[in-house]
């Protein structure tokens, strides 16, 4: 095992290949669509090279507790960052993903969130980061109930 400069190997960015006719039918359960490791903000480097051209998601962390179909509804065919703006050190996290959408030319953001009111921090850590990244990116914003259902 190589050593990493943070010590933790779970932290090596890696792309996660998929066999697309690989189907649920194997297991009996739907596949995983999650294509990379990390997903905590705090881990993924700007420079992962999984975020070109990417369609980023912006997930918060209980959204997908909260919501059932999450893979199937969000992650399939996105990029996904995790964050909660209640309980993490957010400090970094506007020039963060402005380097990730500046430098990776990065097609579109979502930001997943729960109906709570401190989740809205997270939606515009994301408008702030568009922003300051100076590109010309759609942001879409969908929340969550905590019962489990698409609000909007």
């Amino acid at each position: 095992m190589t050593n990493l400069a943070c010590g933790c190997p779970g932290s090596q960015v890696r792309t996660i290949e998929k066999n697309e006719t690989t189907a649920s039918s194997e297991t009996g359960n739907r596949p995983s669509e999650l294509r990379q490791w990390p997903t905590q903000l705090h881990l993924v480097p700007p420079t992962a090279p999984y975020l070109q051209n990417a369609h980023l998601l912006i997930a918060a962390d209980c959204v997908p507790f909260a919501y059932p179909e999450f893979h199937r509804d969000f992650i399939k065919g996105r990029v996904l960052v995790n964050a909660c703006p209640k309980l993490d050190d957010t400090g970094p996290y506007v020039d963060k993903l402005a380097a990730m959408i500046a430098n990776n030319n990065v097609q579109s953001v979502t930001v997943t969130i729960m109906e709570v009111p401190c989740c809205r921090g997270l939606a515009m850590l994301a408008d702030a980061a568009v922003k300051q990244s100076g590109k010309d990116v759609p942001v879409e914003v969908v929340v969550i109930g905590i019962n489990g259902e698409r609000r909007n």
